[in-house]
């Protein structure tokens, strides 16, 4: 590498302040900041010559093209001024006409010779034309050179537009307007109108037309001078040219601000605003731009920038070749001090000839002190001083081992950590082998965590084999078990047949919702969504071999290979399902002996009812005997006492066959039920104690509801007992004969966006305290002596096997408790078939 350039040092002589500050200054500078100021001098120099060259040609551009401009604008406003006087003189001329037809002097035949004379005599007039108050066009005459669309024709009446428009501006004004209509693409150019009033009288009679050429008018009059040292154009307000021919933009020029010409603008007065005079510079001499000084300077002025940016780069090459030279050792060094790994490098007699400092960390013996040993070194514990040397034999003969060698290191206080350490040969840079390089890694805290790891397995398949549930972990799609638990293996062995077995009685468990062909890989039929995050889910099966009822649950999960696998856990319920058995057939028998109770407590009732028929039969009866003896009975009438005795033993047969089918005992039968007859059944049931306690009913049932999907018996056993419940109620609460009734309503309702069928049974009672309505539905509470306390609890549990739910509330008239309203609702039929389950009632429930 080449030494660095000497960096360029101030100079001593002088006495000035600036030259003693500027030595100073150098003085004062690191090394690496003056070799930095003098690699960047050249490149001062190089934009600073470059500025200058620019800021020089920029001047001498800038001076010559405002010269050019000013001349420019003196010229243009001089054309500008020419153009005026002659729109001046021809506006006159046309005011001398419009005079003359104000005051009648004029005829049609003169107008039109008129006309011709001035349009003949100035080239830049092209038509005259006189129009009348209504718009209609009395006399025009137009040069040959007008084209056939421009011409106006005597009689017509002006046409909508731009023209019309200006006439009715002159009509209002009073006074002479030009006006330049807006040309159109594809059109001709229109003509700029002046049109000036014609007043006969001091009122408006008309207007003279005048229409000028805006290509003549620039031709004629532009002076000649101006025409051939510039571009010169008509232009609209639009910045639509009009006449003239405007100079194309300059492409491919040599330099860029000599792209575009100079140019200036000014309206043409009186038109004002409406047409412009722009005139464009020509370029007729190739100026200081094409000179031979120019491309000469020029050409001098790049190859000085380019060889003092030559001497630049070379300069800055070398101070980045020194750069890099000092940040890669700084690399290095910063690599070395910074790993955790320690560094040790021996040379072929086994002496120490370099450390690194997580060595020297890890040992905490310094580099002074490890460099230059030899063994024993100083960090081998006294101990194991015969197997160290060993190791140091084989390492050094070239016998290493791939997976490196463990060894205990000793710490200069004395303490011990477990290290592994790994060899490789020390090459330079002829090839040849100088010495071994050894690696050391601290391993004490992996080996620390190794062992709590392996004593954690050890607790965790202790766990697994106490579990008195079967675990079992098969891949998918193959015949292997990875894991099966003590239970597993004490039912099936060691085979994954029993695992195959609970999963295809169970059925598929990860998911029960619906799924699209999209969502389901076509080659394997699982789900394409995450597996192992599905929750797993419950399925009940029985075993005949093993005579058990297992609980099944699985789910899906990622092997520690990464193997997709099914979790299978399998728990013995047989106990739980012979007692969910015991305890529906207990249910069963409560609600027959509920019944049974119900129609106990009726008994009087009951009697009292089936004593009128029977009575009634006696009577007839007896009747019928003494007129037969006396003979004073006809057949007609023996007849019509036959028919009343049998249709009172009809009505006695019926109530037996309602209490015989209320009460006897039958397995639970969810069917579709119709609620008008269920309503109805009830109501001849619980009538007779209604009317015992000499309370009315009244009810209403909704037509045409919808069928539910329940056993009638039961839930006309829930209408019964509510109904006797109110009936108790209003007998305790002494409420005079005119308050004394039990309302019954069956309305089709709304619950949380489900349509249910509403059974409301309202009293006019005392109520509920509110310490029963919070125990209300417990087993075995009860507000009267001789309750049971099984009734309301029995109820509750046949709505809610029924997937209903039934509440009570008191009835309020301000604070004053007036009644208690029972109400419990069933789902439709079409809701019900999808989530009614096996019957499973509760244990009875409390009267209130």
């Amino acid at each position: 590498m080449d030494s660095p350039i000497p960096s360029p040092a101030p100079p001593e002589s002088g006495t000035k302040p600036t030259s003693r500050w500027w030595r100073t200054w150098w003085r004062n500078l690191s090394p690496t900041r003056q070799d930095r100021f003098a690699a960047l001098a050249p490149l001062a120099s190089v934009l600073m010559f470059l500025a200058a060259i620019v800021a020089s040609f920029w001047y001498l551009r800038t001076e010559e093209m405002d010269r050019e401009r000013e001349a420019l604008k003196r010229d243009v406003e001089y054309a500008q001024q020419r153009v005026r006087l002659r729109l001046l003189e021809r506006q006159e001329q046309v005011m001398r006409i419009a005079r003359d037809l104000s005051n009648q002097d004029l005829e049609r035949a003169d107008f039109v010779s008129r006309a011709e004379a001035l349009i003949n005599q100035y080239p830049e007039l092209q038509s005259i034309t006189w129009i009348d108050e209504r718009r209609r066009i009395r006399a025009s005459h137009a040069a040959p050179t007008v084209a056939s669309s421009q011409l106006r024709v005597s009689g017509e009446m002006l046409k909508p537009g731009d023209t019309a428009d200006l006439f009715s501006l002159v009509r209002d004004l009073q006074q002479p307007i030009y006006g330049q209509p807006a040309a159109r693409p594809g059109e001709m150019v229109p003509l700029l109108q002046l049109q000036v009033p014609l007043s006969p009288q001091g009122r408006f009679g008309g207007v003279a037309l005048a229409e000028y050429s805006t290509d003549s008018l620039l031709r004629y009059g532009t002076p000649t001078e101006v025409l051939a040292r510039y571009a010169v154009t008509l232009r609209d307000g639009n910045g639509q040219t009009l006449a003239g021919t405007p100079l194309p933009p300059r492409k491919n020029a040599l330099l860029p601000w000599t792209t575009k010409a100079n140019a200036y603008e000014v309206p043409v007065s009186p038109v004002g605003n409406g047409l412009l005079l722009r005139a464009q510079a020509y370029r007729t001499s190739p100026g200081l731009v094409g000179s031979a000084l120019f491309w000469l300077v020029g050409a001098l002025s790049v190859m000085t920038a380019w060889m003092l940016i030559a001497t630049w780069r070379h300069t800055r090459r070398r101070l980045q070749v020194q750069q890099a030279l000092v940040a890669e050792t700084n690399f290095r060094r910063a690599m070395e001090n910074s790993v955790l790994t320690g560094m040790r490098a021996l040379d072929l007699e086994g002496r120490i000839t370099y450390v690194n400092a997580a060595f020297c960390q890890m040992t905490g013996w310094t580099e002074a002190e490890l460099v230059g040993q030899t063994p024993p070194y100083s960090y081998w514990p006294e101990d194991e001083y015969e197997s160290l040397h060993a190791n140091l034999r084989d390492e050094l003969a070239g016998k290493t081992l791939p997976g490196g060698l463990q060894v205990r290191v000793r710490r200069k206080s004395g303490t011990l950590f477990d290290a592994r350490l790994y060899v490789s040969p020390l090459i330079d840079a002829h090839g040849q082998q100088t010495g071994w390089m050894t690696s050391m890694t601290d391993i004490t805290e992996p080996n620390r965590i190794r062992e709590q790891l392996t004593a954690s397995h050890e607790r965790f398949t202790i766990v697994l084999e106490a579990l008195d549930a079967s675990v079992s972990v098969a891949p998918l799609g193959s015949q292997e078990l990875l894991f099966a638990n003590r239970l597993y293996r004490q039912w099936f062995g060691s085979q994954t047949t029993g695992h195959l077995q609970l999963v295809a009685q169970a059925g598929v468990l990860p998911s029960t919702e619906s799924r699209s062909m999209d969502d389901e890989d076509s080659l394997m039929g699982l789900p394409t969504d995450t597996l192992t995050s599905a929750r797993s889910e419950n399925a009940e099966i029985y075993l005949p071999e093993l005579g058990k009822w297992l609980e099944v649950r699985s789910r899906y999960l990622n092997w520690v290979d990464g193997r997709l696998a099914q979790m299978v856990i399998a728990t013995d319920i047989t106990q739980r399902r012979v007692a969910e058995e015991q305890a529906a057939r207990q249910a069963e028998r409560a609600q027959s002996v509920s019944r049974l109770i119900t129609m106990g407590e009726m008994a009087s009732s009951v009697a009292h009812e089936l004593n009128q028929p029977l009575t009634a039969i006696s009577n007839y009866c007896s009747g019928m005997v003494s007129r037969i003896q006396s003979g004073q009975i006809s057949e007609e009438a023996l007849l019509t006492a036959l028919q009343k005795t049998a249709h009172q033993a009809q009505r006695a047969g019926q109530i037996i066959q309602r209490i015989r089918a209320f009460v006897k005992k039958s397995e639970p039968n969810r069917t579709l039920a119709n609620v008008h007859e269920m309503v109805s059944e009830a109501i001849e049931l619980a009538d007779i104690e209604l009317r015992r306690h000499n309370v009315r009913l009244t009810h209403y049932v909704a037509a045409r509801l919808p069928p539910v999907m329940a056993d009638a018996i039961l839930i006309e056993q829930v209408l019964v007992n509510l109904m006797k419940n109110s009936a108790e109620s209003i007998a305790q609460a002494h409420r005079p004969p005119a308050g004394r009734s039990v309302e019954l309503r069956v309305v089709p309702r709304q619950v949380d966006a489900s349509e249910v069928i509403e059974f409301t049974v309202q009293d006019t009672g005392k109520g509920l305290a509110p310490e029963v309505l919070a125990h209300l539905f417990e087993a075995f509470f009860s507000t009267k002596s001789e309750g049971m306390g099984i009734g309301l609890n029995l109820c509750r549990s046949i709505v809610e096997s029924h997937q209903g739910r039934m509440h009570a509330e008191n009835i309020y008239n301000g604070t004053e408790v007036i009644g208690c309203r029972f109400s419990f609702w069933l789902p439709l039929a079409n809701a019900a078939d999808n989530t009614i389950k096996t019957a499973a009632t509760s244990t009875p429930r409390t009267n209130a």
